[in-house]
């Protein structure tokens, strides 16, 4: 959920558990790993929704997508400083990249006739049959729940040929994980403020037809000003990007590269299934040094990160916190368990000190990662209609005030929002979302931000000493 310039929250969706972790000890600074100048301050009280990001040329081989109806907007609302203040993000500063037709195919007809209709009809319903039970359990094995690749007017992902087999059946070693998915991982270069290759970055291979994953704040200058983007491979190829769509709220990009179709789609794995303390892998650019690989564990999950120095760049990110080392450069590259499986895209890292931070502030042990979870369904939408959305509820939320931890407080409850039509008041302490608690504003946008528009969702709330549940369906706003 985002907090507009007038205090409005616009929630996102990660983890459909919607988990908010306890508030815990974490370094002063928090900043993005990407392109922008380190000076620029990049943690602030939340800003408000994103901007709005026009539907982008689809890849000349797929089909034009029907774009979704626009949601409602949401009235942004400026925020409040909060206290205790969240740990603040920057954009990390760039680094200079390190040098070096369809066929229709038509088949005879071989329609039966007489007394074979009958046959045909029964074979038919039995293949057909036992086709959806065996896809329905391959399917199950990467996911346990149904709705997280959804189905969309576009096709999205269910055209996209993902990848969740498992290269390793076995959890390997870094070297192993590292054979496998380095030449899944590519090297992201970008303008930047008129500048050709002014910002670097990392990605990785989405599908079998040339769709790359990436930071949305990597290519956001490139593409608002119609700049060259280009990806580099582990061979050191370089091939020019186009953006396909992109969310500044979830600080995601999907890319499409001609040429790049040959390239090894990455494996897909699940963030629900990683554990604090397991070992994981970071692969990307850092410093514009491509096909780097650094190794850590899993530090925390479900841990609610705000990145975005304005209303417009600011992202809401339900993390997995990691120690692999990332530094500027990393942002958009794949974080991977033992297996070889993707579980996250690196997007943040923690400074040390409270005042500025020096051109090369980098890794101090603490770092975010996207969830793959939000990553497939933010990239299904944008497959499917060049956009993405977010989940809101109409209502503004204190993000300030004494360090108490005991909820999310109701400033205004906006005219003909989900928030009205459920109940919801000026006043009211939000306690929990789906049963999961919730301890402060900040934790409130994150934890409705994990699921998508159209759900409905628990609230726990306390009004006027006495609690009680209110549920409220999700609208959603493109951003």
């Amino acid at each position: 959920m985002a907090i507009g310039d007038d205090g409005t929250v616009n929630e996102r969706s990660d983890d459909p558990d919607g988990r908010t972790p306890e508030p815990s000890a974490e370094p002063e600074h928090t900043q993005p790993i990407g392109h922008r100048p380190p000076a620029e301050e990049r943690w602030a009280p939340p800003g408000g929704g994103s901007s709005l990001v026009p539907p982008m040329s689809p890849p000349p081989s797929s089909p034009p997508p029907a774009a979704p109806p626009a949601a409602p907007a949401v009235s942004p609302a400026p925020a409040q400083e909060q206290y205790p203040p969240p740990p603040p993000t920057r954009t990390l500063p760039p680094q200079a990249p390190g040098g070096p037709a369809h066929l229709r195919v038509t088949r005879p007809s071989t329609r039966p006739s007489g007394w074979m209709w009958p046959l045909v009809a029964v074979l038919a319903l039995v293949v057909g049959v036992v086709g959806g039970v065996l896809g329905g359990i391959g399917y199950s094995e990467w996911s346990d729940d149904a709705d997280t690749i959804s189905s969309t007017v576009g096709g999205g992902l269910d055209d996209a040929d993902l990848n969740t087999q498992a290269p390793l059946e076995k959890p390997g070693s870094v070297a192993r994980v590292a054979q496998e998915v380095l030449p899944s991982t590519v090297q992201i270069i970008a303008e930047l403020d008129g500048v050709e290759a002014g910002a670097t970055g990392s990605g990785f291979v989405l599908d079998g037809k040339g769709h790359i994953i990436t930071n949305n704040h990597v290519v956001a200058d490139a593409a608002e000003n119609d700049g060259p983007i280009e990806i580099v491979d582990q061979d050191g190829n370089r091939l020019p990007a186009t953006v396909v769509g992109r969310s500044p709220v979830y600080d995601l990009a999907v890319l499409h590269v001609s040429g790049a179709e040959d390239l090894k789609p990455a494996a897909l794995g699940r963030s629900r299934g990683l554990r604090v303390g397991e070992p994981v892998v970071a692969i990307g650019a850092p410093l514009g040094l491509s096909s780097t690989v650094t190794s850590g564990i899993v530090s925390a999950l479900n841990r609610p990160v705000t990145t975005g120095n304005t209303a417009d760049d600011s992202s809401y990110i339900n993390a997995v916190q990691t120690d692999a080392a990332i530094n500027p450069g990393n942002s958009g590259g794949p974080l991977v368990n033992l297996r070889g499986q993707v579980v996250g895209v690196n997007s943040a890292i923690a400074t040390n000190g409270g005042g500025s931070i020096d051109d090369q502030a980098g890794n101090i042990g603490v770092g975010f990662a996207i969830p793959v979870e939000q990553v497939v369904v933010t990239a299904d939408q944008i497959l499917a209609s060049g956009e993405a959305q977010y989940p809101v509820i109409g209502a503004r939320v204190e993000t300030g005030g004494p360090a108490e931890f005991d909820g999310a407080t109701i400033d205004e409850v906006l005219d003909d929002s989900p928030a009205q039509e459920a109940g919801l008041e000026d006043g009211d302490l939000i306690t929990h979302v789906n049963g999961d608690r919730v301890t402060d504003g900040i934790a409130l946008i994150v934890a409705i931000r994990t699921h998508q528009p159209g759900e409905t969702i628990e609230f726990t709330i306390e009004r006027d000493g006495t609690e009680r549940t209110i549920s409220v369906t999700l609208d959603g706003e493109v951003g």
